[in-house]
């Protein structure tokens, strides 16, 4: 069974372009919620925001990502459920129609490969590793703009996705004007504490930590 849903509206412009000034690590001083677990990039440094156009592909078919990748659109990121083994659904020509389609990266719940070729391309791609067992056209199944769970997020079409070297996270677009403001007035006070410390302040005094190792009931 197939299933091929609308393309999600896309994340305002603006907004995308600003999750690429502020850090996911800073996001997660604050939240724990909404980080994609176990997968790594194929190359760092990389930051990149987007709209989700999610893919929920079965065991070994491949199929509903070839048809994703001629739809996605500038400023869209493919993330991709993939049950079964650890085969790759993701290598060299769905990396370059999907680059060429304006695609600003890859979410992937299953492996790569043509790993140069991906790289040379400059599309950043989070995955589980690199597989030279391919998975194949067999018309089986698959879904388009479907929620999908990867790396232990649940992912709907649409949702904003935020990855930079540290991880990714997955935000509403509802969320991401507070999101950016607050992380970039945290990010912006560290320089200032940077130098402090290089003065002589602790770190641990404007951080909160060494009040926990302050003596209790008048102990020396």
């Amino acid at each position: 069974m197939f299933t091929k849903n609308a393309m999600p509206k896309q994340i305002n412009e603006d907004r995308r372009q600003a999750l690429t000034t502020v850090q996911t690590s800073t996001l997660g001083h604050l939240r724990d919620y909404g980080f994609i677990r176990g997968l790594t990039p194929n190359f760092r440094p990389l930051s990149f925001a987007g709209t989700a156009v999610t893919v929920r592909l079965p065991h070994m078919d491949s199929t509903a990502l070839h048809v994703a990748a001629d739809m996605v659109r500038p400023g869209d990121v493919l993330v991709v459920e993939q049950s079964g083994d650890d085969r790759s659904s993701f290598g060299g020509m769905v990396a370059f129609t999907a680059k060429t389609n304006g695609a600003v990266g890859v979410v992937l719940a299953g492996a790569t490969n043509d790993f140069e070729e991906v790289v040379e391309l400059g599309l950043p791609v989070y995955s589980r590793g690199v597989s030279a067992r391919t998975t194949r056209i067999l018309g089986i199944e698959g879904s388009i703009n479907v929620p999908v769970c990867v790396g232990g997020v649940v992912v709907e079409p649409g949702d904003a996705v935020f990855a930079d070297s540290d991880g990714v996270a997955i935000l509403k677009e509802s969320e991401i004007d507070e999101v950016v403001a607050t992380l970039r007035t945290k990010e912006g006070a560290e320089p200032d504490m940077q130098k402090k410390i290089a003065a002589g302040s602790k770190l641990s005094e404007w951080s909160g930590a060494a009040r926990y190792f302050e003596p209790a009931g008048g102990e020396s």
